[in-house]
């Protein structure tokens, strides 16, 4: 039997860890504006007493413009910063770096590249199953091959996939697979909060270790920050969970500071794993509801194709890992090949994008799908801030003939974000993609179905920063029974939604189009 006052200390742990938690976002922000100003006001004041400073610090700016204007990148990535570093050099240098350089990158790019060596030879070889998937739809094939040749995930047969329109039901479903481990538990995740959600996977995760079964847990600070602190991995640690904070948040020049880990990851056994937009936090499973219902969705694997999900956690936990805790990975013992009595479901293709590397591999395979459609393209999405590249794919699209429908929250979590969103609504709409906005409450999933063939759901939000910034992940499905089970989801959600195309037929007045055009200059900031 539970004992009520052990119930009333944990709940004050709770409450303790979130304040912890918020005031440590209040201190790093406040920290940083401090360090921005500290800055300015130091050149400012020496290049009133001397002009060789100023004239360096324009130097700077200039040089700094050209380099960004010839990065191989996005030209809207590449447009705000050159405007805020013309318009003001001090500020605008030092923000960059702070937010837009990446100094570390080719360390971090050789350290993720000898991870891959050591994990990626474990993975089949899916050549010939790419061929043979030409049969069903070419375009799937030729997609499955840019997958496996640009992010390094192979394409499997024989996995069965379970999608989830429902977070309880996925819930429960997770701690069901969870109770069966034997081996292994890993769980990575952009946010985790000590709530009712987490506190029953908790439970059965430290009963888990006590049999002998090894749990790694891996999370996000920056996506965390709002519910725990360092305390929690602390706390985890000590209940023989091994647990990574994922590029820690810190009051100081952080120059890795823009790239987050925005995959939700669980795998067991490296037989079953989970995936999809839901975080490990109570408002996701409508335990609380900041912003009335929450609407998301998720993925189950089971079979061979969570080879490929193991292999990216460990290369996320061992890159995340620091020089003074190296120990050697076995990596084989995590990555052997089981004997697999799944029946094949169609065709399966788990896959992550990182900012490592200059290949927008979650943007390709959103942008493949919407060219591959004949029929209908479907998108779920929390934000919809799209580069042309994209916005150029949907229209023509729906140009051609192909029903294009973009479903979005009617209720927002960041009401600029939300008016960014709206922003390419006029643009869309006026192509004859149809635009429909979510009235119960807030929609975070991220999914896309596509002429009953073809289908994704991951982690990838419709907008720069997972497109660009973030550790990603999704599942793609060619031919699989799953491709209904979805289709179904988008038609049960329609009439839920207010389709708003008509209200943004008509171009806005002077002082919205100033005012949206000044928010999607900055939106790759965002």
């Amino acid at each position: 039997m539970n004992n009520p006052h052990d119930s009333k200390h944990k709940r004050v742990n709770r409450k303790l860890n979130f304040n912890n938690s918020v005031s440590r976002i209040i201190f790093v922000s406040f920290a940083i504006l401090l360090e921005i100003f500290m800055a300015v006001l130091m050149f400012t004041i020496l290049s009133g007493y001397a002009e060789w400073v100023s004239i360096l610090t324009r130097v700077i700016a200039v040089v700094l413009i050209f380099a960004i204007f010839s990065e191989n990148k996005n030209s809207a990535m590449k447009i705000p910063w050159i405007i805020l570093i013309s318009a003001t050099p001090i500020i605008g240098v030092f923000i960059y770096m702070m937010l837009g350089f990446s100094a570390t990158t080719p360390r971090m790019k050789k350290r993720y590249a000898m991870i891959q060596q050591e994990t990626f030879p474990h993975l089949p070889d899916s050549s010939e199953l790419s061929e043979s998937l030409l049969d069903l739809d070419p375009h799937a094939s030729n997609m499955s091959k840019y997958l496996f040749n640009y992010s390094g995930y192979p394409l499997y047969s024989n996995t069965d996939a379970a999608y989830y329109s429902d977070t309880n039901v996925a819930l429960e479903e997770i701690k069901n697979s969870l109770k069966e481990a034997e081996s292994f538990i890993f769980i990575e995740y952009f946010s985790i909060e000590m709530g009712h959600a987490f506190s029953e996977i908790l439970d059965i995760l430290t009963e888990k270790v006590e049999e002998g079964v090894e749990v790694r847990i891996l999370y996000d600070d920056v996506g965390s920050a709002r519910f725990i602190n360092k305390a929690f991995a602390e706390s985890m640690n000590k209940l023989g969970i091994k647990c990574l904070i994922f590029n820690p948040f810190t009051p100081v020049v952080n120059w890795y500071l823009n790239y987050r880990d925005h995959r939700k990851l669980i795998i067991i056994d490296g037989k079953v794993s989970f995936t999809g937009g839901f975080n490990l936090c109570d408002e996701y499973f409508n335990i609380v509801h900041p912003f009335g219902h929450w609407k998301d969705a998720g993925i189950k694997l089971t079979g061979e194709a969570t080879l490929s999900f193991t292999a990216s956690f460990l290369e996320m936990w061992n890159g995340a890992k620091k020089a003074s805790h190296e120990i050697p990975e076995n990596y084989s013992h995590y990555l052997s090949r089981h004997e697999y009595f799944t029946a094949s479901d169609g065709y399966i293709q788990p896959f992550v994008d990182s900012p490592l590397d200059d290949e927008q591999v979650g943007e390709n395979v959103y942008i493949s799908m919407i060219e591959a459609s004949n029929r209908y393209i479907y998108f779920m999405t929390p934000y919809l801030v799209i580069s042309d590249e994209m916005a150029h794919a949907l229209t023509l699209a729906a140009k051609r003939g192909v029903d294009v429908r973009i479903i979005t929250p009617g209720i927002p979590d960041k009401k600029a974000v939300y008016e960014l969103t709206r922003s390419y609504y006029n643009r869309l709409a006026t192509s004859g993609v149809r635009v429909y906005e979510y009235t119960p409450g807030f929609l975070h999933s991220k999914v896309c179905v596509t002429d009953d063939n073809m289908a994704f759901c991951g982690t990838i939000n419709m907008d720069y920063r997972s497109l660009y910034h973030s550790f990603e992940d999704g599942v793609v499905l060619y031919g699989s029974d799953q491709i209904a089970v979805i289709k179904k989801d988008f038609d049960d959600t329609f009439p839920q939604c207010d389709d708003v195309t008509d209200r943004y037929l008509a171009n806005p007045n002077v002082f919205i189009r100033i005012e949206r055009a000044f928010l999607r200059l900055f939106s790759p900031m965002v």
